[in-house]
Parts: structure tokens; sequence; C-alpha cells
């Protein structure tokens, strides 16, 4: 057996020996679906494909940059002397670098700004006021909602217009339409954008289509059952010309439907292409042979499926532990509690001192103990972590349910994370980055609009409206000087990126504008802790230092690139990339985690409580009416929240629970039902009475 093979199974080795035409690789949860890809492209290079002419494509940054360092580690093994790596991104940044290619075809600069939700949001409230309708009667993120939907669907505007059929569909496209010539103004692109340039490029252009092509030989999609219409269409349009195109996914993991995940992209991938070889990793080598035989129960009864069933050599393992609770407050106290437990049984310490001292120092999102908010309880002796926290996960169908639990972690001192926060969406995070897009692009009127009076520099609205009318001379003479100075800061700022290293750059821009000494004059325990997530952004600016300038650049090529990057990273950062940005941080910090199941995916842990499987909120029903493609995709979201747990299942559920200020009797949901009886073990038989906490 070759080198770079072993330890690949029989089906994972198949896979990866695969050379010339379509591949469609089935994983199951836990297959090593990361491994297979990075051993056939490693192979690929073996075989003599030149790493530059190999594509491969994931859905977070977290995957792509896990998906890299394998790769390299691997070439580095059995591919010496090899220096050139793939092409390894997310869907938008792959869209992002060919935009940025093509630029000028597109009517852009290089330069353009990528605006985030919020930002967008912002520009579509502006377009409602402008046809003189009511934001709060046409919420702006109802419309762009709508818009973001359409455009998933390779949707252009023109061709909604036309078919507009409602007063609706009517108002959206008047608004799409301003919408669309207010980001031009700026020089700026939504995120749908970055995929649907790319797609009509692609298309419109035959030169530009055949450039892609023949650039990159053999294309590797992962997770391709999330895929909606428009990255189909890119995927297909970039491996129409030889057809090696390698995708990997489980239909049984297609939770996204509500984003455009369109299933039928993998059901179909053998009519898109017909001389498709087929293999299929059932191996899974995560979880324990109980957790496993649950999953495969579940997901059976799905009906748009391929037949798969996941098995392991693993042990047994433990059965699942079924909490029927009273109601919210008693299953968080049973969260808690049991949690407790397995600290006790583990070499895993209670809270010592050194750890709160970690709590209170780290600059990121802080997890949350009684230390900083009641009185802390008595801390016992300290001991050797073994980080059993953070192999804790608690997971919820919605996220309304956190608040309870985060009491009950309050109560027993328990450290937790509520995942979700993004310190790219952090205020002053947000304001630094502004500084730098718009020394870049000083056509992006909302990131001017964002700092031109931070820090303040009395600059009212109105005198904002007379700039971007470009009406600045009927201005008084000390306005044009504070905005000649404004814009004199950028042109600095500019100069520095293009002379200098992106950390430098970050810590010129934080002095220059004025956002340090704004944040050290106030003083405040909460402009401080702001001033520290500048510092942790300085910090991970270190890693785009060096990066290597691209040949056909000039002014600008080495040091310029290392912001570029930074704020485009930045843009694109997922849910999960952005938590937290240190790893190094990330290793020391012991907490639980708090989550949606949709953001656990992707994700592992020893130890999974999943709350809240009643009938109604698990699975989740609205407005009382449930398609058959609804319940399907509500059994795959629990097929997904089981595989996540390496050795141990917790599930719980109440027989009351107060839902939008009402209480409600529930009925356990139907999955517990679906589960083997001699799978399952009662957790905390009644004994005595309850201590309901209300």
């Amino acid at each position: 057996m070759d080198d770079h093979l072993e330890g690949l199974n029989g089906a994972q080795r198949e896979a990866a020996l695969h050379k010339e035409g379509p591949l469609l690789i089935i994983a199951g949860a836990g297959a090593g679906k990361t491994k297979t890809i990075t051993h056939r492209i490693v192979n690929l290079i073996k075989e003599g494909v030149a790493p530059e002419k190999i594509l491969a494509v994931t859905f977070t940054n977290k995957a792509a940059k896990e998906m890299k360092e394998r790769i390299i580690k691997e070439i580095e093994k059995n591919a010496k002397g090899q220096n050139k790596v793939p092409f390894v991104s997310t869907f938008h940044s792959l869209g992002v670098h060919i935009i940025k290619e093509n630029a000028h075809a597109l009517g852009l600069t290089r330069h353009f700004t990528i605006l985030d939700e919020n930002d967008s949001i912002s520009l579509v409230k502006e377009s409602i006021k402008e046809i003189n309708l009511d934001p709060k009667q046409y919420e702006p993120k109802r419309i762009k909602n709508i818009i973001s939907r359409e455009k998933g669907k390779f949707t252009e505007l023109t061709d909604y217009a036309e078919k507009t059929y409602d007063y609706l569909s009517k108002v959206v496209a008047q608004v799409w339409t301003l919408y669309e010539k207010k980001k031009m103004a700026e020089n700026s692109l939504d995120f749908d954008d970055l995929l649907l340039k790319v797609v009509k490029l692609l298309k419109e252009n035959k030169e530009i289509r055949k450039i892609y092509q023949e650039r990159w030989e053999y294309i590797h999609i992962d997770e391709y059952q999330d895929t909606n219409e428009v990255q189909y269409l890119m995927s297909k349009l970039l491996s129409e010309n030889n057809q090696n195109i390698c995708v990997v996914g489980d239909a049984d993991q297609n939770i996204y439907s509500w984003r455009g995940a369109n299933l039928k992209n993998i059901l179909s991938f053998e009519k898109d292409y017909p001389k498709t070889k087929i293999v299929i990793l059932e191996e899974n080598y995560r979880s324990t042979k109980n957790i496993l035989e649950a999953a495969n129960e579940i997901i059976k009864k799905n009906k748009y499926r391929p037949d798969k069933n996941l098995f392991t050599k693993n042990e047994i393992g433990e059965k699942i532990g079924l909490y029927e609770a009273l109601e919210e407050n008693d299953e968080a106290e049973f969260v808690a509690t049991k949690i407790l437990e397995l600290l006790d049984g583990s070499s895993e310490p209670a809270l010592n001192e050194s750890k709160i001292r970690e709590f209170s120092s780290w600059s990121g999102p802080k997890p949350r103990t009684r230390e900083n908010s009641a009185n802390f309880a008595e801390i016992n002796p300290s001991g050797e972590s073994e980080n059993i926290l953070s192999e804790i996960a608690v997971l919820y169908r919605a996220n309304f349910q956190s608040r309870v639990l985060e009491e009950a972690m309050l109560r027993y001192n328990i450290p937790y994370q509520v995942l979700g926060v993004k310190f790219f969406e952090r205020k002053e995070i947000k304001d630094t980055l502004a500084y730098l897009r718009a020394a870049l692009n000083p056509q992006s009127l909302s990131d001017i609009k964002r700092i031109i009076n931070f820090p303040a520099r009395g600059i009212g609205k109105a005198t904002l409206l007379k700039i971007f009318a470009k009406e600045t001379e009927n201005l008084p003479i000390k306005m044009q000087i504070k905005i000649q100075n404004f814009y004199q800061t950028l042109e600095e700022i500019k100069e520095k990126i293009e002379n200098s290293k992106a950390s430098e750059v970050i810590k010129f821009a934080v002095k220059k504008s004025g956002i340090e000494a704004e944040l050290r004059e106030g003083g405040t325990e909460e402009e401080l802790e702001r001033l520290e997530n500048i510092k942790e952004l300085a910090t991970l600016a270190l890693k785009y230092d060096n990066l290597p300038a691209r040949p056909h650049e000039g002014a600008g090529g080495e040091n310029g690139l290392g912001i570029e990057k930074l704020l485009e990273d930045a843009s694109l950062a997922s849910d999960q990339d952005s938590i937290l940005m240190n790893e190094e941080k990330k290793e020391k910090i012991d907490a639980i985690k708090l989550m949606t199941i949709h953001a656990a995916k992707g994700l592992e842990f020893k130890y999974v409580f999943i709350t809240g499987l009643e009938d109604g909120l698990f699975p989740h029903q609205r407005d009382n009416t449930k398609s058959v493609e609804d319940a399907e995709e509500e059994r795959r979201l629990f097929y997904v929240a089981l595989t996540r747990a390496k050795e141990k299942l917790f599930l719980s559920f109440a027989n009351f629970r107060t839902i939008f200020g009402s209480r409600q009797i529930n009925a356990p949901s139907e999955f517990i039902a679906d589960i083997p009886a001699d799978l399952l073990e009662k957790e905390g038989e009644q004994s005595g009475i309850k201590t309901i906490y209300i």
C-alpha cells in the first residue's frame, strides 16, 4: 500500500484513488470525509497533477483552513520538493477572488467593499424611505431576505421585476432597484453578489469561463448537500469542460433549506454527470455503537435519501439518558447538576483561582460564571485540568431556550459560552475595519457614514448629506477644515496600508483615527475592554503580515495584500469562524458550549445534551402547517444533533414550557418514541418533591 494511503479504510481508499471523471462521495457523519478528500488531492499530486490545477471548496473558513493544513502536511510528507498547494477556499472567498481578478468587467474597482448584513439592511431601509414607504410597515430585514432568497435562486432583478404579481413583489422590485444603484455608487457588493456576479460572469463571458476551467482541472466541493442554486451553477460551470468534479456530502445532514440549500443538487448528481462513480463512506469513527444505532433508526424514516447505514468499530458505549422534566427550569436544573456529576467523575477540578483569572483576563466573549454576576462560591483546591468542560455541549432547537439554561449555569457556577457572538460584529472592531475599508474605497458611503463622526468631530446628519451630495463648498470654513482633516486621515491610513505590515496598519489606524484616545480617555471598564478587543485584532493581523505579493500587482503588493486579505476574511467569517479568533486562547478557555443545533453542525463533543424534545418545539412546527419536506428536515436536524456526541448523549423534554408568556402543556417529541427502548435509560427518577425555580 502507498504510504499516503495508509490508514484509509476500503471505501476511503477507493475514493482517494479515483482520478478522472465525476465522483460522488456519500459521507456519513464522522466518516472521515476531510481525511478522504485530503488524501485524494495528495494522490492526484502524486499522480502528476500540478497542485495549482486543483480547487477545493468548503462552506466555512474553519473547514478550509483545516483542509489546507492537512493537505500541506501530507504534501510535505508524501510529495517532497513540491512547494505549491491547491486553491482551497469557501464559495464566497472563491467569488471574491474571481471578482477581484475581473473587477473592471463588472464595473468595480479591486478595493470594493463587502457589505455585512447590517449595512445591507441599512441600505434597504434607505431605499424604502426613498419610495415614500414606512420601514415599520415594510420591514427592511424582511425585504432584504426576499432579495437574498431570489439571488440564491439565481434570479436577476430584471427577471424578478417582470414577474411581480402582487403589491409586495412590486415594492420589493422598486426597493431592489434602488438598493442595487446605491451599492454600485459605493463600489460595494453584498454577500449574495459574491456568488451571483461570478455565475453571471462565467455564463455570459466564454473567454473568462475558459480561463478558470483551464486553471482548475480538478474540482472538489465539500458539503454538497448544502449548495443553493447559485453555488450549484458555479460548480457546474467551472467543471463542465472536463467533468473532473468530486463532490462530498450527506443528504441526511441537509438542514439549511431556509438558507436556500437544495437537497436535489446531491440527489440529482448522477443525472447531471451520467458517468458518475459513487463511493459511500459508512464507517463512523466518532460515536459509540449505541449512539449510531439511535441515529440510524431516526434517519431511516426519511424517504428522500440514498440508502446507507452507519456502523462503527467503537465500543457499545453507555445508554442514552432520557429526562422527563416538569417544566423548563427543572430541565435546566437537570442539565446543570448532570454536568457537575460528569465533572466529579473526571479528574477535572472544581473552578480554581488560576482558571478564574483566565476568565477575567480573557478579551473574547466571556464564559459566564457567578464571578461576573453575583458572589462567587467558595473555590475548591486546584488540580490538573483535562478541559472536560469544553467537551460538553448543550443543544437546543430555538435560541429562546438558552435563557433558563444560562440561569442554571450561573446558579451552579459553571462557566459557559453561548456560541454565536461574532468577534467581527463588535462595534469597536467594525469601526476599526471601516476606517481601513474607507481608506481603500472612499466611495463606500456606508463606511464613511459609520466613522466620520467617531470619534466625535461635530459632523451631524445635515452636514453628512451635503458631503454625500458634494456640496461642501457651502459649509462654514471650520466645518470644511474638519471634513478635509477626516479625508486626510483616510489618505494617511491608505499610505500606511501600501507601505507597512498589516499589524502595524491596525495600530496606526487606531491611533491616527482617534479611536485609541477616545477609549482610553473614557476609562470605563467597557471602553477599556473594547480597546483590548482592538489589540486582539492587531494580534490577529500578525498572521497577515507576510503574505506574498501577487505577480501582477505593483504598489502595495506584499504589504497592501495583508490588509486586503484581513478585510476579506473579516467580511466572510461565518458564525463558527469568528466566535474566537485567537486559537491559543481558544484552547485555554474551558467552558461548556450552549448553542442551537444548526450552529453545532461540523462540531463534536464527548458529552451532548439535546433539550426541548417536545412536539411543536422539536420537531419544530410553524403556523400549524407541516409539509413532508419540513418534517424530513426536522428529522435530519435531530440526526445531526445525535451524531455530534462521541461518548454520551442526554435527551430531555418538559411537560410544561412557557413560550411567549403562555404556559403550554407538551407531548414528548415523536423522535423519542423512534429510538429503540433498549437504547434508553431514565435519568433522575423522581423521589420526593422537586424544587422549581420561577
